[in-house]
């Protein structure tokens, strides 16, 4: 009986006292006093603008970077049609001559099929070249790391052919590049605006959170909290909710990317396809740019991370100012 009594002691010591149980500790910065699902939404809308800015960029660098490669690995010699000139024969020989030169690699002449093809669009079906002076063209693959001498092509073309006209494309290439760099300084300046905007909104988010809880931070310094511990708490809690609110739109983000790829295509060689294609390009990041925008939401949530702890401790120094001060009454609370 002794030993059963002292075996029911510790259980019954226990459930007469209560308070001597370990109870869970609760978090410094209440959710409840925060509004978080604001907060959240916010980050979200701005995660999901710098994603899909990102994206566009990515996507647009990513086509023009294409056309220029495409525009870069060929050249075009064009003959004017003569009524001297044997057509055939200044092709072939305009092809001849060009592959002479160090830097190319092939040569293909355009025949009349393919010439009148490209001029259906404009001048319709059934077209009859030896009724119009329609020039003929022969594209000359190039080597892009160690190109011809154009000028000296160009000489030699114009003088066994005089009908010849060489055109090197670097207007073309000047102009995709021009406007890649404009459309990535737009897209830069975007993602700067977002992000100013998100240091703005963590700023005031967080010295409304410490407004609602400067009772927590006196008490914490008064019983000897440091400040970087207060920090580490704001900073734990609003990692969270920049982390949910980051993903939730750079998520959204991509999945508007992959809805847009998936759409052109499945519906390829129809007008309105044909139309977003030559506008936008292809709707298709790769994945490079998935990473970016993966690594975009990364930089939205430590952003707002440490702007929530840079904020904290200006708020806690400023706090600790006042109290220093027996002079200043603003920001200590009435008695």
């Amino acid at each position: 009986m002794n030993e059963h009594a002292m075996q029911q002691d510790p259980q019954e010591r226990q459930q007469k006292r209560p308070e001597m149980r370990v109870r869970p500790t609760a978090p410094i910065v209440p959710p409840s006093n925060v509004s978080g699902n604001a907060l959240m939404c916010v980050i979200a809308i701005m995660a999901f603008l710098a994603c899909l800015t990102y994206g566009a960029v990515s996507m647009v660098r990513a086509t023009a970077a294409s056309w220029q490669s495409q525009i870069s690995r060929e050249i075009t010699i064009q003959i004017k049609p003569d009524d001297k000139l044997d057509m055939e024969a200044a092709l072939n020989d305009a092809r001849d001559l060009a592959l002479t030169f160090t830097g190319t690699r092939d040569g293909q002449i355009v025949d009349r099929a393919a010439t009148a093809r490209l001029l259906e669009p404009w001048l319709g079906e059934g077209l009859d070249l030896d009724e119009l002076p329609v020039p003929r063209l022969v594209v000359i693959t190039i080597d892009e790391r160690d190109p011809p001498d154009f000028a000296a092509m160009r000489k030699a073309l114009s003088e066994k052919i005089p009908q010849a006209f060489l055109d090197d494309h670097r207007t073309w290439v000047n102009r995709l590049v021009a406007m890649a760099e404009t459309t990535a300084w737009i897209g830069t300046g975007v993602l700067i605006l977002v992000f100013s905007a998100m240091v703005l909104t963590v700023v005031f988010a967080t010295r409304g959170a410490l407004s609602g809880n400067r009772h927590i931070i006196e008490v914490l310094h008064f019983v000897g909290a440091e400040a970087g511990f207060v920090a580490t708490e704001f900073q734990k809690h609003f990692l969270k909710i920049s982390l949910k609110g980051s993903f939730a739109g750079g998520a959204l983000a991509a999945l508007v990317f992959a809805i847009a790829g998936y759409w052109q295509g499945r519906s390829l060689a129809t007008p309105e396809s044909d139309q977003a294609t030559a506008l936008f390009g292809t709707f298709s990041v790769g994945p490079g740019g998935y990473l970016g925008i993966a690594a975009t939401m990364i930089v939205i949530a430590l952003l707002t991370t440490l702007t929530a702890r840079f904020t904290v401790m200006r708020t806690i120094f400023e706090i600790d100012r006042i109290r220093s001060d027996p002079a200043r009454t603003d920001g200590l609370p009435e008695t």
